[in-house]
């Protein structure tokens, strides 16, 4: 079985093509569904697998306490995966078919207030590399809506500020073009003229746009760290992710007016029902500001 699965994630990369994150995720969730039919229904065969195992190994994931997202991720990784196999040859039957995915509460996406975003932009220490490379980062994100993911994998030539766009490669390796402000384009060149210098390791060239203090490439961990910090240091109480900058540039556009297919091409959602959630979010904070200020709310 793990011979068919390392099948899967090679077909995941090399001919879906899919982000390491998306495989990954694939990956983990399926080793998870394996061990479960190996050491607790003892099944030697995929093609052994029926309905009702998978129902059960659904089952196993409630008691362990996971929530209704996770376990429909589950059931997409269970469901990708037996038909790949049925289309390999590999198993005679695909047990998944009748599996059907329980309906998840959209939450809507937590974001930053106008004076919060402008309180976290504001706390790194311009003075110092590490600050002007963490402010540089800040603004990107803010002024593109960019995924971290995205933002780590830059390189140098991805960002033209004579011509004010970033080149973005997203999910799926679908590239898009991204304009940037003035802000961003301002602090971009500081970064990149008195501050990327002083980060570069003379031992390996790095052509990445965000190095940490050895000089490599920033990881998706390093700017999690960074973000944590600079959450504090702003006094902001509400949680931070480093998606929630993302769910304030689309949220922020929207309020101001912004086309709805626009937001959609700049954050790089294929279906535009996705970019709606952000609609919903804006409705509720008019709300709230209803209920706040009306004499009469």
């Amino acid at each position: 079985m793990k011979d068919q699965l390392q099948d899967f994630i090679h077909y995941m990369i090399v001919e879906k093509q899919l982000a390491k994150n998306t495989v990954a995720a694939y990956e983990r969730d399926l080793k998870h569904y394996l061990l479960f039919l190996d050491k607790v229904e003892q099944l030697s065969s995929l093609n052994d697998v029926t309905r009702t195992h998978i129902v059960q190994f659904l089952n196993h994931l409630k008691e362990e306490g996971k929530s209704g997202k996770t376990i429909v991720r589950h059931i997409a990784s269970i469901r990708s995966f037996h038909q790949f196999l049925l289309r390999d040859k590999a198993v005679e039957h695909d047990p998944s078919v009748h599996i059907e995915t329980p309906k998840t509460e959209k939450k809507l996406p937590k974001v930053l207030s106008l004076e919060e975003v402008e309180a976290l932009l504001a706390a790194p220490d311009p003075s110092t590399p590490l600050g002007k490379r963490d402010q540089a980062m800040l603004e990107l994100l803010y002024a593109t809506g960019i995924r971290v993911s995205e933002l780590i994998s830059l390189n140098i030539e991805d960002i033209h500020l004579m011509m004010g766009f970033v080149r973005c490669v997203g999910k799926g390796n679908k590239e898009r073009i991204i304009p940037i402000g003035k802000t961003a384009i301002t602090v971009l060149e500081d970064y990149l003229q008195t501050g990327r210098a002083q980060l570069i390791s003379k031992k390996q060239a790095s052509e990445a746009l965000f190095l940490n203090h050895r000089g490599s490439r920033l990881t998706r961990q390093g700017f999690w760290k960074i973000l944590k910090a600079l959450a504090r240091k702003s006094n902001i109480q509400k949680e931070l992710t480093p998606h929630t900058l993302r769910h304030s540039f689309a949220t922020h556009l929207l309020e101001n007016g912004a086309d709805l297919r626009a937001v959609q091409e700049m954050l790089g959602h294929a279906d535009i029902s996705t970019t709606q959630i952000y609609t919903h979010v804006t409705k509720t904070r008019m709300k709230d500001v209803y209920t706040k200020f009306h004499p009469r709310a």
